[in-house]
């Protein structure tokens, strides 16, 4: 995908006096709709109740022993899959800050191998599917031969399925894998290890529908799918700065610390929102279609009536939680950009030093950033930051022996303990469409029918999905954003 700049976002083709669009939420759905919308040709508003764009994915300063710090509240990765995600980076005109590998290489340390600490990696060739893994698989040191080759026929019939399926949705998949001869080894150091996370979920929690739809994507549909991104910038800087300029030059008026205390229907069939948060006593802002692009419960708060059969349903869709450790040492303790971990409470570890800005902080030396990322933390995500930091920092030391002679310069925790919805068996029974009942009214966030997790990727996919089916009740002609398969020109549609 090539780099885009700024400049070169679709000239925006304004509409009649009065024609417009309302996305309430500055969250990557809600950007991302209020972009499509305005490339359109849309005069679109978008309200925000933070004083920051981004919604999940976002950073904030921290001054720490080791230096002044931008810090991500969440280590988020992407996958060469994630086709709206790229979109976004590359309209936003942030792609060169979130670059991809080469090629997949995920190093796996496991903490209680045999004879001690152990290397393994998972890694692709240029083969075609699904030969791209074998070499990887067939050499993995985590796993008996018997393992390997029963993890090889449960690949080839995941393959299989059809994860739109109804029926999947409702079947846990730690049942399915134990069905198709799965250890629990296997799940550990193969299954859960990516399951975890992308569907931010053990297998005996997720939906065989969500956790079809990850592997057959991410692994098996072509040899690339699942080389990994993640940004060498703060994520502010590209969900939030870059952001707020794209939306600025593509005409979009942005309100933040504004927050939506009601929805209604006008008698002509508009939408009015009423907000706190704007000066003065100005009248409730109106328009003809109207994007909610915002949590579940907060969406259930603010629906008309009559906008789903049943409201309930969202209320319903529960959550899970990811913790982030974020350990400065003063000295280098790891040399590769990230690792994943096994036989260890850790899970995925990143180096986020030259992100932070730590390396050019005076006075940092030789200290090292590390973001310990920790998904369904349903055990940790309470704790406190003692308890943690007693519970982590030996695993660390245990997984990195150079860290055992380092000293801690700062440990600090960040907690979102409502990260993603949970992809529970039979989640996608309660998850909507991006249309509601209501005419001009949609839908946003990763929560909603997307066919995905929730990833960035899910939240992107949603904004542009609600943000389509607004132009189409307007009648408005509009181009499909997204690349197609195979590099192919995309396609208007009306």
């Amino acid at each position: 995908m090539t780099h885009s700049t700024l400049g070169s976002a679709p000239a925006a083709r304004r509409g009649p006096a009065g024609r417009g669009a309302l996305v309430i939420g500055g969250g990557l759905a809600g950007t991302a709709a209020a972009l499509e919308l305005a490339d359109a040709g849309l005069r679109v508003t978008l309200v925000e109740g933070r004083p920051r764009l981004g919604g999940l994915a976002f950073s904030f300063h921290r001054s720490s022993p080791a230096g002044e710090l931008t810090v991500d509240n969440g280590q988020h990765v992407h996958l060469r899959c994630c086709t709206a995600y790229q979109w976004f980076l590359d309209r936003v005109g942030a792609a060169r800050l979130a670059p991809l590998q080469g090629r997949l290489d995920i190093p796996v340390l496991d903490a209680q191998g045999r004879g001690g600490r152990r290397l393994g990696r998972l890694r692709r060739t240029a083969l075609p599917v699904p030969l791209h893994l074998s070499r990887s698989l067939a050499t993995y040191p985590h796993l008996s031969l018997a393992e390997r080759a029963q993890v090889g026929r449960a690949a080839l019939a995941l393959g299989r399925l059809d994860p739109q399926d109804p029926a999947l949705d409702g079947v846990d998949f730690a049942g399915w894998l134990r069905r198709h001869g799965q250890s629990p080894r296997a799940v550990e150091a193969l299954w859960d290890l990516v399951g975890v996370a992308t569907l931010n979920a053990t297998a005996p929690n997720a939906s065989l529908g969500l956790a079809a739809m990850v592997f057959k994507t991410g692994l098996l549909s072509r040899p690339d799918a699942a080389d990994i991104g993640w940004a060498r910038a703060p994520l502010g800087e590209l969900h939030h700065t870059h952001a707020h300029r794209a939306l600025d030059a593509a005409g979009v008026t942005t309100e933040l610390r504004t927050r939506v205390t009601a929805v209604t229907r006008t008698p002509e069939g508009r939408w009015s929102v009423a907000m706190a948060g704007r000066p003065g006593e100005e009248p409730p802002a109106e328009a003809d279609v109207l994007v909610l692009a915002v949590p579940q419960r907060e969406a259930h708060a603010l629906l008309p009536d009559g906008a789903l059969k049943d409201p309930g349903k969202l209320l319903r869709i529960g959550t899970a939680p990811i913790l982030n450790l974020h350990v400065i040492y003063d000295r280098t303790v790891l040399r590769r950009p990230f690792f994943a971990a096994l036989g260890s409470p850790v899970q995925w570890v990143f180096d986020r030093t030259d992100a932070s800005g730590l390396r050019a902080a005076p006075g940092a030396g030789d200290s090292q950033y590390l973001a310990v990322s920790q998904s369904a933390a349903y055990d940790d995500i309470d704790r406190p930051v003692a308890e943690l930091r007693d519970r982590y920092l030996p695993e660390l030391e245990r997984l990195l022996p150079v860290a055992r002679g380092a000293e801690v310069r700062d440990f600090f925790v960040t907690r979102e303990r409502t990260a993603t919805f949970a992809p529970v068996p039979g989640v996608g029974l309660l998850r909507p469409s991006a249309p509601t009942d209501a005419p001009g009214l949609y839908l946003a966030g990763a929560w909603t029918a997307t066919g995905w997790p929730a990833t960035m990727e899910g939240a992107v996919r949603s904004g542009l999905s609600a943000a389509r089916a607004a132009l189409g009740h307007l009648g408005r002609p509009h181009v499909n954003s997204l690349p197609a398969p195979g590099g192919e020109t995309p396609k208007e549609a009306a």
